[in-house]
């Protein structure tokens, strides 16, 4: 089992920047590949950035590139992701999420943490 509580979500205006934190449980990050996803009102969950739990290899959505970048801390067991040049279009609710590896992709879900981007 693993446990994943998110914060760091809030209403800021467009270019700010926010920092979300994925604090995890049960597994250590390091041995898992964590993602970032968000869901938009009336729109469907989508991918966000992943590190991998080899090298720590990270990808992004093309939407993102440039402008997140997704981290991890080992010793506080807590994944991050760093949100710079915030855009209305990036208002979403944010989910971090694991991959035990065990074939059956991000199975483990966080609650969910609201970022409301103003124009």
């Amino acid at each position: 089992q693993v446990q994943l509580v998110e914060s760091g979500g809030g209403l800021v205006q467009a270019g700010d920047s926010l920092r979300l934190s994925c604090a995890a449980s049960g597994r250590t990050v390091s041995s898992v590949d964590m993602g970032w996803f968000r869901q938009a009102p009336g729109k469907e969950r989508e991918f966000v950035a992943s590190i991998t739990w080899s090298f720590g290899r990270t990808s992004y959505a093309d939407s993102v590139k440039g402008r997140f970048t997704i981290s991890r801390d080992n010793a506080l067991n807590t994944v991050y992701l760093q949100m710079n040049g915030l855009k209305p279009e990036d208002t979403a609710k944010y989910y971090c999420a694991a991959d035990l590896l065990t074939g059956s992709g991000y199975n483990y879900w966080g609650q969910g943490t609201q970022v409301t981007v103003s124009s």
